[in-house]
């Protein structure tokens, strides 16, 4: 039985059909085509697939499409405006907060809705806030770096 939902997703509404069972990230990446969000692991341990749902970031493979029914959902395609990249973006880019890339996204949408929230942050708060985004690549410096100078480019309106 399929159902129908309605949403903002990057700044433009969708109307969809849907399987009640589908999951949000599965949603955004086979039929909205937004491959940026990345599965992962599938059990919301990783990060990977990491939106802002009404300006919350939360892991889509953990909350169904329909659950998103009627809300707003950044993912990062959504995040540059009018070709400039965000300044979590910018600042990851600048810091080389990134080595292949596959967390990235999900970083870069953890990182900006804690700064957004917290724009005061302490390498110790970033540390403690991505613990729920799995890295491989990196040994975090970098990220963390990444996200002090993009929580500050934020604060700074940059």
């Amino acid at each position: 039985m399929a159902l129908s939902i309605s949403l903002t997703v990057n700044g433009k509404p969708v109307t969809a059909t849907v399987e009640p069972h589908l999951l949000l990230v599965q949603f955004l990446r086979d039929q909205l085509r937004l491959t940026g969000t990345h599965i992962g692991c599938d059990t919301a341990q990783c990060g990977a697939c990491t939106v802002h749902l009404d300006g919350r970031a939360i892991k889509s493979c953990n909350i169904l499409a329909v659950q998103a029914d009627g809300m707003t959902v950044t993912t990062i395609e959504g995040m540059a405006k009018d070709g400039q990249l965000h300044p979590m973006q910018a600042a990851f880019k600048e810091c080389h907060g990134l080595q292949c890339g596959f967390c990235t996204p999900g970083m870069v949408m953890t990182a900006s809705a804690l700064a957004a929230q917290s724009p005061d942050l302490s390498e110790e708060d970033v540390r403690e806030q991505l613990d729920g985004n799995l890295c491989r690549c990196t040994g975090y410096h970098n990220i963390v770096k990444a996200v002090l100078h993009g929580a500050q480019a934020m604060k700074s309106g940059a």
